[in-house]
């Protein structure tokens, strides 16, 4: 991790930047399912951070250092050493290693800073990459590959006059924590409003929302359609054809683009009213050999009926402009209260997601993957009232396209969201955090404990 120099758009100076290995986003590692990896992540930073800090966070007091970073490899199953727990930060001059056992099927994860009340800032200013296993049943078949397959990693930023990074604050100078971040430049790996030239054939692209704090609904200024045919920790059964895919933030969909019938156009990759990229499709290229197949992967269903603990977990907001702008909790807690939730490794649960605010979140659960339950609404003021939780309506399944393994869930408002969860891989301390980077360095995180099998 350095700060470098990085060209964001031809009529931009360079942009002043936190990259690793000189790159933003970094550099994509191609790992293999079943085969280990270890990684020394290297603090090269300088020792004065270039963006706001709020003192006020958890966290990030006046009188820690300015400049921490650990790095959280996002869905995937390590142990709790190399998981990048908020607390374990290191400062420039040191490093950790990292141990990564790969034992998952393929899907894309990806990396970034997870420092304690700073992350929103470490991973705006570059820190942060794409990360592919592959397996066997993958390869088999016979997708999109090498240069036919495109991790896209789409963001959104804000400059100022002189093209450097702009990161906006409260009115309250002392306390410049701001509640979400939204910017006007989209990016995709690393630039501004890019493009990409294709042959007109299948290609596979790997989405990933990196933003902060925007979700992206996205779909081409054609209107063609295309296939999903995986989502974060995996492929679905089947492909599942879509005009418009929309992704949260940490959020990945593995897409089927078919530009064949194209040649010759200049194709928009939009989010609503925003352009994203531009696909410039070349006039012919070689046969496509590649394959759309109707059926992908099993994706057995957890059983409810498997299910040792149903947790009731609410998603809330405290407004308090005297202490502070607002706060965001997670089953009524803070951060440095006790842990609540101490699943037994290798048992399955029920999460309910009670979100009584106005916002989606993003919900992340590190270390596992899981399922989509359904969503139900409820009655708001009978919950924060008389803590009464009345559903009101059906349950809504997931839809097809989410219907396969997450790390990550939004939560849509006044509505519970249920998850189950087989806590598998290592016992030990994780956590589980919104994913708007805003919400999480304002105490919606919470830290979770794996605790062994009993005896």
């Amino acid at each position: 991790m350095r700060e470098i120099q990085w060209n964001l758009h031809r009529d931009l100076r360079p942009t002043r930047q936190w990259g690793f290995d000189a790159t933003v986003p970094g550099p994509t590692f191609m790992t293999r399912s079943g085969k280990p990896l270890m990684v020394e992540w290297v603090n090269a930073l300088p020792q004065k951070h270039f963006l706001p800090i709020d003192h006020h966070l958890h966290g990030a007091e006046v009188g820690e250092p300015e400049v921490r970073t650990v790095v959280h490899l996002h869905g995937a199953k390590v142990p709790p050493e190399s998981d990048g727990y908020p607390e374990d930060w290191y400062t420039p001059g040191k490093s950790k290693v990292a141990f990564y056992p790969n034992n998952q099927d393929a899907a894309m994860l990806w990396y970034h800073d997870h420092a304690m009340g700073i992350n929103r800032l470490n991973i705006f200013a570059g820190l942060m990459g794409a990360y592919i296993i592959r397996d066997g049943v993958e390869e088999a078949l016979n997708l999109p590959q090498g240069k036919y397959e495109i991790p896209l990693v789409i963001y959104d930023r804000m400059l100022d006059r002189d093209g450097q990074l702009y990161y906006p604050v409260s009115a309250d100078p002392k306390a410049p924590w701001i509640p979400e971040f939204f910017g006007d430049i989209m990016m995709v790996n690393g630039k501004a409003w890019p493009y990409l030239e294709v042959e007109p054939r299948k290609y596979r692209l790997r989405l990933l929302n990196a933003a902060n704090g925007r979700f992206f609904r996205l779909s081409f200024s054609d209107g063609y359609p295309f296939h999903q045919i995986g989502t974060d920790l995996g492929l679905l059964p089947a492909p599942v054809e879509l005009k418009s895919v929309f992704l949260a933030p940490a959020e990945r969909a593995d897409l089927i683009v078919d530009f064949s019938g194209r040649a010759g156009q200049r194709i928009n990759l939009l989010s609503e009213s925003f352009e994203v990229m531009q696909f410039r499709v070349l006039p012919n290229g070689p046969k496509d050999i590649s394959a759309l197949p109707a059926k992908l992967r099993p994706v057995p269903k957890t059983q409810e009926s498997e299910a040792i603990q149903h947790r009731m977990l609410s998603l809330s907001e405290l407004d308090n402009p005297v202490a502070e702008p607002m706060t965001m909790l997670l089953g009524g807690a803070r951060w440095s209260d006790p842990i609540s939730e101490k699943p037994v490794i290798d048992t399955v649960e029920v999460w309910n997601l009670i979100n009584v605010t106005d916002d989606a979140h993003p919900i992340h659960l590190h270390l596992v993957r899981f399922q989509i339950l359904d969503r139900q609404r409820f009655d708001k003021f009978d919950y924060q009232m008389k803590q009464k939780l009345r559903l009101i309506g059906e349950r809504t399944p997931p839809e097809a396209n989410e219907a396969g393994w997450k790390d990550t869930v939004r939560a849509n408002p006044g509505v519970v969201t249920r998850i189950i969860v087989r806590f598998e891989g290592y016992a030990g301390r994780y956590v589980w955090h919104c994913h708007l980077l805003e919400h999480e360095d304002n105490e919606m995180m919470r830290p979770y404990e794996i605790l062994p099998a009993r005896t």
